[in-house]
């Protein structure tokens, strides 16, 4: 995403200080940092589970390749367009040093997927069907919804019934996901 895109601007970014650098140009800091892998490992959770959702007949192997090459595309096209669109805000490219660093920021996208796919690959290597291991894996990424949204709304002083809600909220994404599945399998094949 753009500066402009999440209502923040290079003159009150408190890095760049506007005249001196473009916020393209020079990394926003370690809060910065921090919550954009959050979100990126947000974002790559519920593409996971999308998947799974979506691509309940392949195999487990299919799958896993279908998976992380999907999240490659997704997390190299958004760096793209988030990197286009500082360029039109800048007039200029963006240097090799910043466009490491969008995609350092943003490669949770792709490894939030491991954890899931390591699931349903041991499920399937246990003797699991591979309907099984989909499963599993999904199950999984709904467990890693809750586990990233947790430490988000802890990282945002959340507690109580707020810690509570931001973190189902989540889960409910996952949750949707296995109906979507569930759906798809019993009442559209």
């Amino acid at each position: 995403m753009s500066d402009l895109e999440r209502g923040e601007s290079a003159a009150d970014d408190g890095v760049t200080g506007g005249a001196a650098g473009s916020a393209s140009e020079q990394p926003r800091g370690p809060a910065y940092d921090v919550g954009r892998r959050r979100a990126a490992g947000i974002y790559g959770a519920i593409v996971t589970a999308a998947i799974f959702a979506a691509t309940s007949g392949l195999s487990t192997a299919s799958l896993v390749v279908a998976v992380v090459v999907t999240l490659v595309v997704y997390w190299l096209a958004e760096e793209y367009a988030d990197l286009l669109g500082e360029q039109i805000e800048d007039g200029r490219l963006p240097s090799p040093a910043r466009i490491g660093h969008a995609l350092a920021e943003t490669w949770p996208m792709v490894t939030a997927s491991f954890l899931p796919l390591a699931a349903a690959v041991v499920a399937r290597l246990a003797g699991a069907s591979s309907l099984t291991a989909a499963n599993i894996g999904l199950a999984a990424v709904v467990l890693l919804l809750g586990a990233h949204s947790w430490a988000a709304a802890r990282a945002a002083h959340l507690t109580g019934w707020r810690l509570a809600g931001a973190t189902a909220t989540a889960v409910a994404l996952g949750v949707v996901m296995v109906l979507l599945k569930n759906l798809v399998l019993l009442h559209l094949h």
